[in-house]
């Protein structure tokens, strides 16, 4: 039995869902996993199920229609701590853009005194690979608007990867998350630098999807672009204890 998990919540994954799963579970360090899926009709939940046979440490959670990323895993992370065996808890993609070798690099910085841990693309310059330049200004931009608004020092705001001790989602109230998209993302960062958590980013290459179909969206972008405001106004009349 592992003391990590990792999340990767999934919709209309078919093509890589099943290598996704056999390289983590081909790691050096032992890793469980949870699926999340929003009801792919692709049948990525049925290659997931067959997966299960051969892997008992491979979880999967169904969910009825496409309920947003940040949702899934709000959903994977009350799984997660329902379970006390897990200790570390990870964010990752299915497409491969999120090199899985570095999940033994984020586990380790957590499991040498760190809280959460960042697979950053931009702690080290700009590391992203087969992404249009105006889609990599846009995302590097982002995060320095994020820096701007809310005042927090992490380069790479919007990262989906990661890794958070434990201790990090039992306290902060997960049921007051609100947002879905990149925004999301964002706004877990900045709950758990509020509640003086450490918080470092570990640079990583970041390889856009080779196979699917990419879940971005100009609504997506909306809501972070406008939600960081909104968030940093309301932090100033919460108390983080």
């Amino acid at each position: 039995m592992s003391d990590s998990l990792v999340i990767i919540p999934t919709y209309n994954e078919r093509e890589n869902i099943e290598k996704i799963i056999r390289k983590i579970f081909s790691l050096s360090h032992p890793f469980e996993l949870l699926i999340i899926d929003d009801g792919s009709p692709d049948g990525t939940a049925d290659i997931v199920k067959k997966l299960q046979l051969e892997f008992p440490q491979l979880h999967l959670e169904e969910r009825t229609g496409k309920l947003g990323l940040g949702t899934a895993y709000i959903h994977g992370f009350k799984w997660a701590l329902a379970r006390p065996q897990y200790e570390y808890i990870f964010e990752m993609d299915a497409d491969f853009s999120h090199n899985p070798d570095d999940l033994v690099r984020l586990h380790n910085a957590c499991a040498e005194g760190s809280d959460v841990a960042i697979g950053s693309r931009y702690v080290r310059g700009v590391n992203v690979v087969n992404w249009p330049m105006s889609r990599v200004l846009m995302s590097y931009f982002a995060s320095m608007y994020v820096r701007l608004i809310t005042g927090i020092n992490i380069q790479d705001a919007t990262a989906g990867f990661k890794c958070y001790r434990r201790k990090v989602l039992e306290k902060i109230p997960l049921d007051q998350i609100r947002f879905v998209g990149y925004a999301f993302q964002i706004e877990m960062k900045f709950t758990a630098i509020q509640y003086g958590f450490k918080v470092v980013e570990v640079p990583i290459i970041f390889t856009d999807r080779t196979e699917g179909t990419s879940k971005m969206s100009t609504r997506i972008f909306r809501e972070a672009f406008f939600g960081v405001i909104q968030m940093k106004v309301e932090s100033w009349f919460r108390k983080y204890k």
